[in-house]
């Protein structure tokens, strides 16, 4: 009887120091997640909040000066293709009608052998704040950018 006790005893420790474990090891990447989910959380809210203000401090600081109808620009998230996650901010510049679509910029990279290694990011205007596969981008054409913008989280 003490011999089925002991193994039973032992049974439930072992299960624990597995299920504990498991556990432990979803909770550091989760934990690491949640940090990247704020970042762009901030970005997101920075954008929507404070992007006139970016807009205006950003067209004061290169001397851009546009007319609102032939040229305006708008600060937009900046999105990574494939996961819509939030990595930044741009300012757009182009005629307003066009300007007016862009919802975000997606962020494409990409690396090829020319000689050494090349490599290129590219930002693309799109008309989407969740861009999906790089086929299907709805691309905002005669749209450019004019200032990539970066902003220190105080975390």
């Amino acid at each position: 009887m003490k011999q089925k006790s002991n193994n039973i005893r032992t049974a439930a420790i072992v299960a624990a120091s597995v299920f504990s474990g498991i556990i432990i090891g979803q909770v550091m990447p989760a934990n690491a997640q949640v940090g990247e989910i704020l970042k762009g959380a901030a970005i997101g809210v920075l954008v929507n909040q404070f992007g006139g203000q970016i807009d205006r401090f950003v067209n004061t600081l290169t001397g851009n000066k546009p007319d609102g109808l032939r040229e305006t620009t708008r600060v937009v998230p900046i999105l990574t293709v494939g996961e819509g996650a939030y990595v930044g901010a741009a300012q757009v510049s182009g005629p307003k009608n066009k300007v007016d679509v862009v919802k975000a910029l997606a962020r494409v990279e990409g690396s090829t052998r020319i000689g050494n290694e090349l490599r290129a990011t590219a930002l693309i205007p799109i008309s989407t704040a969740r861009p999906g596969k790089l086929e299907s981008l709805s691309r905002v054409k005669g749209v450019g950018v004019s200032a990539i913008i970066d902003y220190r989280l105080g975390l």
